[in-house]
């Protein structure tokens, strides 16, 4: 039985990369794009969103009281992410809870003004997580986001890296000391859609 991250790696491959001529936020070209958000707001996709990236975090042994990121594309990994650690809850004896958070780009003007939706508690460990990193700019933003707010960044994690040259490293120094992780490469995603076409293509 393929893992949850093995099943993520196919859907992703096949419905969120493409290949061609695609012009990136940056600024700059690629010749490929990876839409991550046709894969995490997929029913399916989700559920697979949300496991792999829990037991990644399980793996690696990292303890938090919740995850979020940047809107929007940390969105549907943030609600996911929770909702597959509720589902261990009643299934793992002692196993907590991830509860979720969002990052808003910019101050509400109205209302209590805050940056922050959801979760947020002085002194918590949390997860910084984000769809697709690049330069970085958006993982950069949601974890001075969460310091500002008192909150620990015990780890990072994205969904696809495509390993820009001054992504990770804008990255790392970012969320140092905590690690860096990225569930897959562009590589690797660029590799499985490969894959699949040579066998529709069989």
């Amino acid at each position: 039985m393929p893992t949850h991250a093995q099943q993520l790696l196919s859907l992703l491959a096949q419905t969120s990369f493409r290949l061609g001529q695609f012009k990136l936020s940056s600024g700059g070209t690629s010749d490929y794009y990876v839409d991550c958000r046709t894969t995490t707001l997929h029913a399916e996709g989700g559920r697979l969103t949300g496991h792999a990236i829990l037991e990644l975090l399980e793996e690696k042994a990292i303890d938090a009281e919740a995850v979020g990121g940047l809107t929007m594309g940390a969105d549907p990994i943030v609600c996911n992410v929770a909702t597959a650690s509720a589902w261990r809850a009643l299934t793992t004896p002692g196993a907590g809870l991830l509860h979720g958070f969002l990052v808003r780009k910019a101050e509400k003007a109205h209302g209590t003004g805050r940056r922050i939706e959801g979760f947020c508690r002085e002194g918590a460990r949390v997860v910084i997580v984000d769809d697709v990193c690049t330069t970085g700019a958006s993982t950069i933003n949601a974890i001075e986001a969460a310091r500002e707010a008192g909150m620990t960044v015990a780890a990072v994690v994205c969904l696809v890296e495509r390993e820009e040259a001054n992504g990770r490293p804008a990255v790392e120094a970012a969320a140092a000391p905590a690690q860096f992780i990225s569930l897959f490469t562009a590589k690797q995603v660029r590799a499985e859609h490969v894959r699949q076409l040579g066998a529709e293509k069989a």
